[in-house]
């Protein structure tokens, strides 16, 4: 699949830790009925992503809920336990944003956002990328090019839509 605006998004089952046991969500149920943002980003713990992306999304949270969105959710190609962690750690959870773990890459690949580099133990990762998404149709996109953290940041994509 090409992901693109218009784009139905695809429906998934995402593993979750609820109150510290194993649980899931399904996408569909998040999405329907509702305008979301969901970026994506390469991994917990790793540079860019814990120091620029995940938190641009927090310092705008307030500024997407004053547009209508519903709610945010970062999927990376990570486990529960790690997206977990991560969450509690970088005060993500706190703040109210919704970590969804995608540990085999079904939901990435799927959207055609993934990557390898295989020398840094990145395979099927994530390109960084933010949608909206209205009732499970992407209706706006931004895709950063390889090594970059600038279009699919939260302010940028805030901006945009």
């Amino acid at each position: 699949m090409k992901l693109e605006v218009g784009t139905k998004i695809p429906v998934e089952t995402f593993p979750i830790l609820k109150d510290g046991a194993p649980d899931s969500v399904d996408l569909k149920d998040k999405l329907q009925g509702r305008k979301v943002v969901i970026f994506g980003l390469p991994g917990a713990f790793t540079g860019t992503c814990s120091t620029k992306h995940l938190p641009s999304f927090i310092e705008a949270k307030d500024d997407f809920a004053a547009k209508g969105v519903d709610e945010i959710i970062c999927v990376a190609v990570n486990d529960v336990f790690v997206m977990d962690v991560w969450a509690e750690q970088t005060s993500a959870k706190d703040a109210g944003i919704t970590m969804l773990p995608d540990p085999e890459s079904k939901f990435t690949s799927a959207i055609g956002m993934d990557f390898d580099v295989p020398e840094l133990g990145f395979v099927k990762r994530s390109n960084r990328y933010a949608m909206l998404v209205e009732d499970g149709v992407v209706t706006a996109l931004q895709v950063d090019e390889a090594g970059q953290c600038d279009l699919s940041t939260g302010n940028s994509f805030l901006a945009a839509i």
